[in-house]
């Protein structure tokens, strides 16, 4: 795998549904009925080379590996304006899992488009929501379960202060449905490398500089659309 990897998509296979709305860093289980169901499934993600002119699978191994060899994603999950024909207005956020990428809608058939950890096996959801709030360094509450099953997040029970080693990283924007909080979030990371992978509870991870980023691009209340993982592609893209 070279440092010129830019195009790569996913292959998915769907196993049987599940509700559950459980975001391992942040809060205890919620059913979300009202902004869909959950999906078990299994991907995998693949990244083009270039060079070789195949599709090579991109894991967690490759993507450690890739990252300490290069202190960098592969290209395509950097930052970039990108074509993007949709209906929706521009400030509309759509999150499109299966290829791990997460799109700002720009003006003129054009996005900003972010390179995400999504939704590990059983955790991938789908809805539309709204960004609800935002915070900068935000603090983490490990969830009760895992209290009581990990030494390490029993220590921060009452919350762990915002910093380079907090899970949630440099921002959080929190997700609602009307005016209830799913649990669920768009967030930095202090593990970069885990960006194009299915790595987390069903929150959207993002490089640190790039949730600072987006972060300065969006209003509390922006739309944000969900695809469910397994599907076909969003409508209109």
């Amino acid at each position: 795998m070279t440092s010129s990897l830019a195009n790569r998509s996913v292959t998915s296979k769907s196993n049987d549904p599940r509700m559950a709305a459980r975001c391992l860093v942040l809060g205890a289980a919620l059913v979300m009925t009202a902004i869909g169901a959950t999906l078990a499934y299994a991907a995998q993600t693949q990244v083009f080379d270039p060079q070789t002119h195949k599709w090579v699978d991109y894991d967690k191994t490759k993507a450690r590996k890739y990252y300490a060899a290069h202190k960098e994603v592969p290209e395509a999950f950097r930052p970039q304006t990108v074509k993007f024909r949709t209906a929706e207005a521009p400030g509309t956020i759509i999150i499109d899992g299966n290829k791990h990428f997460l799109y700002l809608v720009q003006s003129g058939q054009q996005a900003m488009r972010y390179g995400i950890g999504v939704g590990r096996e059983g955790f991938g959801w789908a809805g539309i929501v709204r960004v609800g709030r935002m915070a900068e360094w935000p603090t983490w509450t490990p969830p009760a379960e895992m209290v009581a099953r990990d030494p390490n997040a029993a220590k921060y029970a009452a919350g762990m202060p915002g910093g380079p080693d907090n899970p949630l990283g440099a921002r959080a924007l929190y997700l609602y449905e009307g005016d209830q909080d799913t649990i669920y979030r768009i967030h930095g990371t202090p593990e970069p490398w885990t960006i194009g992978l299915d790595v987390s509870s069903g929150c959207i991870r993002m490089r640190n500089d790039d949730i600072t980023d987006f972060a300065s691009r969006v209003e509390v209340g922006a739309k944000v659309i969900v695809l469910m993982q397994g599907a076909a592609l969003y409508k209109g893209v």
